[in-house]
């Protein structure tokens, strides 16, 4: 394969990527307003985060290193570069950091609602530090496309 088609690869998978970010906080959000069971919108929402989650540590690892054997250490200076690192730390510590800590918090709540639980201000707590990390995901998207 030659460089002109790794190259579109690349703008194939930014375009999957910050496009799947976008859809599926837009999507979880409906879910919310739309469904009267929280419970069920949660389930439906988390089943596309971590779908995007998947598709955002391929689409990363593989961004990354097409820039870094492209450019070589010059991709070091470029914000294009920094963007998506950042994105993908916040990809990690929310799919192998946040996530299972709000799944552990919704298991020992069961069988309640972890949010009519003992456990409901801590799962507020760390439900919004995934929210602004997922936001901030989102405006790193902007950059990167923007810089590609």
């Amino acid at each position: 394969m030659n460089n002109h088609w790794l190259d579109k690869f690349s703008l194939i998978l930014i375009t999957f990527w910050v496009g799947a970010l976008w859809t599926t906080g837009a999507v979880a959000y409906s879910l919310f307003h739309t469904l009267q069971n929280n419970q069920l919108a949660g389930q439906l929402a988390g089943q596309f985060f971590t779908y995007v989650s998947y598709l955002g540590l391929f689409s990363a690892f593989y961004l990354l290193i097409h820039r870094l054997l492209g450019h070589g250490t010059q991709a070091l200076k470029q914000s294009y570069f920094w963007a998506l690192f950042v994105m993908l730390l916040l990809v990690l510590a929310g799919n192998f950091g946040i996530q299972p800590l709000l799944a552990q918090l919704k298991a020992n709540a069961f069988p309640a609602d972890v949010m009519q639980s003992v456990f409901a201000n801590r799962f507020k707590a760390w439900h919004g530090v995934a929210s602004i990390a997922y936001v901030v995901q989102c405006l790193l998207g902007f950059v990167v496309v923007v810089k590609k």
